[in-house]
């Protein structure tokens, strides 16, 4: 499979040095970015690796890029495979890799971050942490962590508040989020992203978790009634990361480039745009307000009190993160604690 991947991927190499550098060698990358239907690699991933890095480089730098659902390929596959070199760079959600790296779960806790200022801040904190992860778990060097929007509630029939999603059967966008609907008195179900309209349509699953603007562009609206904007499934960060063994044989001149055109230019704006997702997309979805990304949809929006996050919340601290750190281990809850948690306010008991 690595060798019918690699020839896939293969690009034509340039033998023109950075201009900066001309000591330099030329390279070529192969991309694996995340969902090719969503925003995030519609408007941030694909630009940037085909356009913006290759023109910055002066041609330099060749990409060739494709998506993890193009290829065909799992998401919980996709960092494996760039682990043993299959390809280059890889992007996907950090919840699809907790089956190697449970530890990595606490890159993305629910409930925890209601704005784009508090979920940035979550990460920068949590940061060190993925980067030790990724490097040890999937030999690779983390380059970026991207947000995909807050990752909110779509349900099909009546649903009026969290209590009513007790008996439910539920989608979550990840592993934590699931433990923590059960935790709530749901069923969590496992369905792939690109399966859930499907499952909402035949009732297999009666709500599913995912960003809006996600649920938008997938037109989930199309099969859904009901519409919560709690962040009930964190924020699904999106890593982005170099197998080690490729950048390891790149120039420290070329390390410091790609790393500060990642930064400035990739991660930087995708940033900056979701602090304005939520409203539009909430927008998109439900017709209240206007909607920059097309037609409106008319979903009804859930508003949910005080009092049920609170509860939640005692849910997620009292039975999820404990349940969490067993998987985990004390040496990184303990990590956890001295980084995130202080950020967010909260302290897992170590076991």
């Amino acid at each position: 499979m690595k060798k019918m991947v690699s020839s896939l991927l293969a690009v034509s190499a340039l033998g023109a040095g950075f201009i900066a550098t001309p000591a330099v060698a030329a390279e070529e990358l192969s991309v694996v970015g995340s969902w090719s239907s969503l925003p995030l690699y519609k408007q941030y991933e694909n630009p940037f690796w085909t356009e913006t890095l290759p023109a910055d480089s002066n041609g330099d730098i060749t990409v060739q890029m494709t998506t993890h659902d193009q290829m065909g390929i799992s998401g919980g596959d996709v960092f494996r495979l760039l682990s043993d070199g299959v390809f280059d760079v890889a992007m996907t959600v950090g919840d699809y890799a907790v089956g190697d790296a449970p530890e990595l779960e606490g890159l993305d806790v629910p409930l925890v971050a209601n704005t784009a200022a508090e979920a940035k801040a979550m990460v920068e904190a949590a940061r060190p942490m993925v980067d030790d992860i990724f490097e040890t778990r999937f030999n690779s060097k983390v380059l970026a962590i991207a947000p995909y929007p807050p990752q909110v509630v779509f349900c099909s029939g009546d649903v009026n508040s969290l209590a009513d999603l007790k008996g439910k059967k539920v989608r979550g966008s990840g592993r934590m989020t699931t433990k923590f609907l059960e935790a709530m008195g749901a069923t969590g179900v496992n369905v792939a992203f690109s399966e859930v309209p499907g499952a909402l349509e035949r009732g297999v699953i009666d709500c599913a978790v995912t960003g809006a603007g996600s649920g938008y562009s997938a037109g989930w609206w199309e099969v859904s009634d009901n519409l919560m904007t709690i962040p009930l499934g964190g924020w699904d960060p999106v890593v982005t990361a170099m197998n080690l063994d490729k950048w390891n044989d790149l120039s420290p001149e070329t390390q410091k480039f790609i790393s500060d055109e990642v930064a400035t230019k990739f991660e930087a704006p995708a940033w900056a745009s979701a602090a304005d997702a939520l409203k539009n997309d909430v927008a998109c979805l439900t017709g209240n307000g206007e909607c920059p990304a097309g037609d409106a949809a008319s979903m009804k929006l859930v508003e949910v009190s005080d009092a049920e996050v609170a509860q939640a919340k005692a849910t997620l601290t009292e039975t999820v993160l404990p349940e969490w750190a067993e998987r985990a281990g004390n040496d990184w809850v303990k990590r956890w604690n001295d980084s995130v948690g202080k950020v967010v306010g909260v302290t897992v008991p170590l076991n």
